[in-house]
This record gives structure tokens, C-alpha cells and sequence, in this order.
């Protein structure tokens, strides 16, 4: 994901990145595996959607920026899909795959093992990975506290070919993490857990207007408990777990008739979402305090997606796309709602909103040359947290924030434009987007209520600005120096002001890399250079202060041994190679990288 010019990863620890697209967080996103709606169970965000997956049992990502990513649900920013391992019908084959590894730094322990069985008519793969990991060491050798973490993930997929045009597949992911540390956070985490299955009925018929019909329906539930229980000095002892549950479908045709090809998706889920909070005086007479931070939240969507990708002929092609859906939140806790209603007297136990999103992009190739343009409008409705978040502390700028189920429903205007020239060796692309967000929410204190966290510097009401602009620029090249040897880099900056002039936090200043990677039959070896120049454009009002800039070098190598059908990968490299003690503006509280890291990583396929 760090390779895209649009996303960023915000870190709060050694595990659990969540990621960014054109500098908006995931209120603004749309993060989905394969195709499934998914939503964290931790007021925190601690458990980003895409922390409950493993490299192993994926095969790429597919990242729209705005507009172009309301396919599965309404978004501001854009959208990300993880797409799992596609598995074939075929000649009786097993596949057998071995994964260990180790790194240094904070003495990673990885193993994992992958068995795939696939005939003419039915196919079954497994895969299994487990990670375990003590504290990291930032530059300079300095220990990072409450930074350690064990996960365990399984997966497994079957196949059944139901006739020559359409098969069913089922699946089911289980993923299990215990003591991870968030040394950016006041808390850590014992359990997260997930639990995510899906049915799909998969139809592609020959020489008709539809091409390919994919119908799923899907359920997850995710169980997330922080824990304080190891950090020293606690004021006071907290219990807070969270749970969250979705049930959803998609029915996703794809059709071509002319020079039109079609897309059409309806789609659905119900996601109820629970957090609590219990806090332990140290006065063993004195009675515990309860919450509901997520007061039992029912949101249920109806959407559909329309696209029509145009051909005007083999140069030009206009893509035309739209967005329609129903979006009804209901307090299904009567003790939550009253809690509410101690701010909101005349708020009531449900609300609907009706969300659209529309967007066109012109593109045209000329000789070497392509450019486009695109324009494009959306909305999205508050999340759980900024309607109905009760006392959930940011440990960023020290609020507590209180949700408002009153805000408006956020809306944006977007523009983008890019050009590119490719030939045998180069391809150069420039690209960038505007985004004029208005009703932008955003939480402002409130001098008028008491904060619940001790040593809390006040609290924080959700609220609507008049706007907020966001824009992007990238400048991304590769070179294809010969047959063997690859040299790529970009370059990257963010900027984001909302209506009172101030700086909106996560934007990227001036961000780079290079990469000079060699590769032949049997050997790899890749060189890379990232880093940021220092951000000036940092927001103390959102809790951010100036961090520096920073260099990191780092290098692979890679050597493939092969005997019959059987062949034995390896890898061994160095992160940050000079030891550099950094920390990045996407950094929770400049929470320090890791120092230099040698790893090695064996992959044997049967």
C-alpha cells in the first residue's frame, strides 16, 4: 500500500497501520476485502480492516482515489479492496507452501504453511500464518515499550463448479491477535479477533450482453479488548472491549454492449456496533463507573453503483458513474440513548439519511501521451464515533470527544487530472487532485463540558465546519535501465486547510523514494532510498507539532533454487541501514521507527 502515491499508513505501533487515502482516514474511505464490508470494533482504531488479513492470502490491492471508489459504498477520499488469492479449476494438482522467517530487530518469529488442492470440478486452499514479535528498537538502539505483538491467521477457501459457466465458493478467514502493544496509545490490546465468511455464486456467460455476474452474501464479527493492565502507573484501571457485527451482500453485473461496458452493483449490509467502558477506582469502596461509548448502533445501507466506461474509439473513452443509497443508523440501547440525550434532549433513536455520489473521467492517448480530467461529487453520512461517540479520548491532542447524531451529512466536489508518456524504457505520469469538502466534520472543544479521562485537556464536541480543501500532487517515473535492471521514484505532497485557515493533520509534506531493483531468473536484489522533507504545515490546534526530516536506505536480496517441481525462495535484507532514529507526521504522538532491522525470509513450494 506504501507504494501508491495516494495512500499513507498512520502508526500507532509495531502493528495495526491504518491506512490513509489522500490524506483523509477512514471516516472518509471505503476499505473492503474483497468486495465485503468490514468495520472495527475499537473506538481507537485500533484494528483497521486491513489488520485482519495476511500478505500470504492476498494478491493485490485495488486503490480508487474519490469518486471512483463508491462501488461498494458511498466515500469521500476513494476506496481500497483487498483482493484474495484467486483460485482455479484445473488438472488434480496439490500445491504445498512453506513460509518461515525472522527479523532482528524486535525478534519476529514468522511460519506459516499454504496447501491448495484443485481438480476439474472443485478446489480447496489453506493457508495458515503466525507471527509473534517482542518490543522494537528505534534508531540508536532504544528499546520502544508496550510494542510487542502475536497473531494468528487462518484462511481457507472452497470452490465447486456448479456448471461449465458458474461455480460457488466459499470462505472463511479467522484471525487472532493477542498482547499487542500500541506505545503511541495509553492502552494495549489482549484480544482482537475476527471472524469473516462469505458465500459467492459466480455466473459468466458466453457471447451475451452480460459478462460476468458475481452475487455474494457475507458475515463478520470482530471482538476487540484493550487492556491497561500491563502499563505501569495507571491512574485508573479501564476495561474497554468493543464488538462489532455486519451482515451484507453484492450482486455485481458487468455487461458490454457496443462500445459501452457496464457495471452495475447492489449492495447491502447491517452493521451493529458495540463498545463499553468500565473504570475501576482504586478505592475498593467506591463502586466502578459503566459507559456505552458505542451505544448499540445499528447502520443499515442500501446502495446501488452505476458506471458506463464509453469507447469513443481506441484514444479517447469517458467514464460516467453514480452512487444511490439509504443510510439508517437506530440506538438499539435505551441506557445509550439517555446518556446521549443529556446533550441532545430532543435527539431520537433513529435517523435516515439519502446519500449520492456521481463522477465522469475523460481520458485520451496520443501517440506516447495519455491525459485526463475527471470531476466528480459525493457524500457520506457521520460514522458511529462522530454521531454517536460517547467520552472516547484522543490520546493525539488529549480530548475527550463527544459524538453529534445533528451533523449534516458531509459533502465533496473533487477534480483530477493527469498526463503521462510511456515508451520502451520510460513511462513518466504527473497527477493531481482537488478535493472542496464541505460541511467538514470535525470535533472543536467545548469549554461548557467536563472531561471523563484523567489529566484530559478538555472536551470535544463533533461539529461541521463550513469546508475544508484537500489536494494532492504526485510525480511518479520508472526506467527500465535494460532487460535486468529497474530504476523507479516519486514524489509526493499534501495540503490541507479547513475554513478558519488552520492546517488539517496527516498531510503529506514533500515525501520521496527511489528504487533500483535488478532481477533475472534467479536472483533479486532491490536498493531503496524514502524519506520526508520537514513539515512545516503541521496543525497544533488537531494535536500535530513539526517533525523533522528523515532518510531511510534500505536493500534486499533475493535467490530462487529449483529441483523438478519443487523450489526453495530466500530472501535476506536490512532496513534502515543507518541506524536513523526518526519519526514520521503520520507518527501517533512521534511515535519512533524502527531502527535497523536485518530480516531473512525462506519460501519453499511443493
Amino acid at each position: 500500500l506504501q507504494k501508491s502515491t495516494k495512500v499513507d499508513l498512520i502508526k500507532r505501533g509495531a502493528y495495526a497501520w491504518e491506512p490513509i487515502i489522500n490524506g483523509m482516514t477512514t471516516e472518509r474511505t471505503v476499505v473492503t476485502i474483497d468486495g465485503m464490508r468490514i468495520f472495527g470494533a475499537c473506538t481507537d482504531k485500533m484494528d483497521p480492516v486491513t489488520s485482519y488479513v495476511e500478505v500470504s492470502n492476498l494478491s493485490e490491492a485495488t486503490i480508487c482515489s474519490g469518486q471512483e471508489g463508491a462501488c461498494f459504498g458511498t466515500t469521500i477520499g476513494g476506496s481500497i479492496d483487498l483482493k484474495r488469492m484467486k483460485n482455479t479449476f484445473r488438472d488434480t494438482t496439490w500445491n504445498f507452501n512453506l513460509n518461515t522467517g525472522f527479523e532482528t530487530n524486535n525478534a519476529q518469529k514468522i511460519a506459516g504453511l499454504a496447501i491448495d488442492y484443485a481438480d476439474s470440478l472443485f478446489y480447496v486452499a489453506t493457508d495458515f500464518m503466525f507471527r509473534d514479535a517482542d518490543n522494537y528498537r528505534a534508531g540508536n538502539n532504544k528499546e520502544v515499550q508496550f510494542s510487542q505483538f502475536r497473531k494468528l491467521n487462518l484462511s481457507q477457501t472452497i470452490g465447486y463448479k456448479t456448471s461449465e459457466l458458474s461455480f460457488l465458493e466459499a470462505s472463511v478467514i479467522y484471525d487472532k491477535a493477542t498482547n499487542v502493544g500500541y506505545p503511541a496509545l495509553p492502552m494495549d490490546v489482549s484480544l482482537a479477533q475476527a471472524l469473516i465468511t462469505s458465500l459467492k455464486y459466480e455466473y459468466k456467460p458466453v457471447d451475451n450482453l452480460i459478462k460476468n455476474w458475481e452475487t455474494k452474501i457475507y458475515f463478520n464479527t470482530i471482538t476487540h479488548k484493550m487492556d491497561d493492565t500491563k502499563r505501569p502507573n495507571v491512574a485508573i484501571h479501564m476495561d474497554m472491549p468493543g464488538w462489532s457485527k455486519t451482515y451484507g451482500y453484492y450482486s455485481k453485473v458487468e455487461a458490454q454492449k457496443g462500445n459501452h461496458h457496464f457495471l452495475v452493483n447492489l449492495n447491502s449490509f447491517l452493521n451493529n456496533s458495540l463498545a463499553e467502558m468500565t473504570m475501576y477506582p482504586n478505592n475498593p469502596n467506591e463502586n466502578p463507573m459503566f459507559m456505552l461509548t458505542w451505544p448499540d448502533v445499528d447502520t443499515f445501507y442500501n446502495g446501488i453503483f452505476l458506471e458506463d466506461n464509453y469507447a469513443f474509439n481506441c484514444h479517447s473513452s469517458l467514464r460516467v458513474s453514480a452512487t444511490f443509497g439509504v443510510h439508517s443508523n437506530k440506538i438499539k440501547s435505551q441506557f445509550g440513548l439517555e446518556s446521549l440525550q443529556i446533550f441532545y434532549p430532543e435527539m431520537k433513536d433513529t435517523r435516515t439519511r439519502f446519500l449520492k455520489n456521481v463522477s465522469t473521467n475523460y481520458t485520451i492517448t496520443h501517440g506516447k501521451f495519455q491525459c485526463g480530467v475527471g470531476a466528480g461529487y459525493g457524500e457520506r453520512a457521520p460514522s458511529v464515533s462522530e454521531a454517536y461517540g460517547f467520552y472516547l479520548f484522543n490520546s493525539f491532542d488529549g480530548f475527550d470527544q463527544i459524538g453529534n447524531p445533528n451533523l449534516k451529512n458531509e459533502k465533496a466536489l473533487e477534480g483530477n487530472a493527469f498526463v503521462s508518456f510511456k515508451n520502451e524504457k520510460w513511462t513518466l505520469k504527473a497527477e493531481t487532485y482537488y478535493f472542496h469538502i464541505m460541511d467538514y466534520i470535525i470535533s472543536r472543544p467545548n469549554s461548557s463540558f467536563v472531561p471523563m479521562t484523567i489529566g484530559a485537556n478538555g472536551v470535544k464536541v463533533y461539529t461541521a465546519l463550513d469546508y475544508a480543501t484537500i489536494y494532492n500532487v504526485s510525480l511518479s517515473n520508472d526506467y527500465r535501465i535494460n532487460d535486468k535492471i529497474n530504476w523507479n521514484m516519486k514524489f509526493i505532497i499534501t495540503k490541507g486547510i479547513d475554513s478558519d485557515k488552520m492546517n488539517l493533520p496527516f498531510m503529506s509534506p514533500f515525501s520521496y523514494s527511489t528504487n533500483v531493483s535488478y532481477f533475472d531468473k534467479k536472483i533479486t536484489a532491490d536498493l531503496t532510498l524514502l524519506g520526508n522533507g520537514i513539515q512545516n504545515d503541521f496543525s497544533p490546534f488537531y494535536g500535530e507539532d513539526k517533525t523533522p526530516d528523515f532518510a531511510v536506505l534500505n536493500a534486499n536480496f533475493g535467490y530462487k533454487f529449483k529441483w523438478n517441481r519443487s523450489k526453495l525462495l530466500t530472501k535476506i535484507g536490512v532496513e534502515n541501514i543507518l541506524d536513523t532514529n526518526y519519526s514520521t507526521y503520520l507518527d501517533w504522538n512521534n511515535l519512533p521507527q524502527k531502527g535497523r532491522n536485518f530480516f531473512v525470509n525462506i519460501n519453499y513450494m511443493l
